[in-house]
């Protein structure tokens, strides 16, 4: 597999936002690691599913998004959250199940959400969050305002009824969302090459009369450019798209798997070769947009960054045990909602 790259200025971005991108990358790089190293000293509870390796695709969709508008996320989301600038100590916090999470430590991982920042939740059920985000866009429709939603979903949800029901109601009304399928090649352990009979996921947007679009997952600048199209064109009340990304996760299906059993040590040798940072990192210098000093810096910047949010969450007290019968019911003026 080689690298085919486009000249970095024929994206017509200035400098911030192009740094801006790669420091997000090494957030979601540096946070993900951090999670390892704070699980195998058996600190965090649960599992969590690495976003390691697929960092160009957050960052380059959400690139394109305003606090206004939505995105859902996955059982592996951590980068979605991050891209989207949620607070990474609360993050750090409620993975290691602690009380100043943001689900106060009882949601953990694939739990997460934080409306402020448009992100409407990451859900542990494959395919759940895209009829919420059809959802998201219905509603946006209905209000009449220009929000978009995106969609983030892996390559095995592409094969749930959820996908095809949602994403043929958004057709039919031009709902402004964006579908974004992360097709990392393995659903758990399942190649997907195996169970679905046509090489490309995007394919299925004809059946919808919708644009489909394959891109190049581990290059961030070409992920944000379909995605800036496919953005433009739901705020205009076009209605939706499906981009699929050609992507691989570095490690496991989860922290505790080495996914060594179902797949070949030379593949997945080949993907880390395309790592979508190093390759940025490459490329910045190469063409001169950035200086080794510069991203030294903000590489050691970030670091200190998510070593504080990490000190914040081991510091940061468990939930009392009377936490568990907190935030069950809601009542509105003499009426419960069960």
């Amino acid at each position: 597999m080689k690298n085919k790259f486009k000249p970095i200025k024929s994206y017509v971005l200035n400098k911030g936002k192009i740094l801006k991108m790669y420091r997000d990358m090494l957030k979601i790089r540096y946070f993900e690691n951090k999670i390892t190293d704070l699980y195998s000293k058996g600190l965090m509870p649960g599992l969590a599913h690495l976003y390691i390796g697929e960092e160009a695709i957050a960052v380059g969709v959400c690139a394109n998004l305003t606090e206004r508008d939505f995105a859902t996320s996955t059982h592996r989301g951590h980068g979605h959250l991050i891209a989207q600038g949620v607070d990474l100590k609360k993050m750090m916090a409620e993975v290691l199940g602690k009380e100043t999470g943001y689900c106060k430590g009882k949601g953990g991982s694939m739990h997460i959400a934080d409306f402020s920042k448009g992100i409407l939740g990451a859900d542990g059920i494959v395919g759940a969050g895209i009829p919420i985000a059809t959802g998201s866009a219905y509603s946006a429709k209905v209000r009449g305002t220009d929000q978009v939603t995106v969609s983030f979903f892996g390559d095995a949800a592409s094969n749930q009824g959820t996908f095809h029901e949602s994403i043929n109601m958004a057709a039919a009304w031009k709902l402004p969302v964006i579908y974004v399928c992360e097709n990392n090649l393995y659903g758990i352990s399942v190649d997907i090459r195996k169970v679905t009979n046509t090489k490309d996921i995007a394919i299925r947007a004809l059946a919808y009369d919708i644009p489909g679009i394959v891109v190049d997952g581990n290059d961030v600048l070409e992920v944000y450019r379909v995605t800036k199209e496919a953005v433009e064109r739901a705020r205009k009340g076009e209605g939706p798209s499906l981009i699929e990304c050609k992507t691989y996760r570095f490690k496991g299906h989860h922290v505790g798997d080495p996914g060594r059993l179902y797949r070949l040590e030379k593949e997945t040798e080949e993907w880390k070769e395309r790592c979508p940072i190093k390759t940025f990192r490459e490329r910045l210098i190469k063409e001169k947009i950035s200086t080794e000093e510069e991203l030294d810096l903000i590489e050691k910047d970030t670091k200190k960054i998510i070593k504080k949010a990490a000190d914040f969450a081991i510091q940061s007290p468990y939930p009392n045990e009377k936490e568990a019968y907190e935030d069950l019911f809601v009542e509105e003026e003499g009426v419960e909602v069960r």
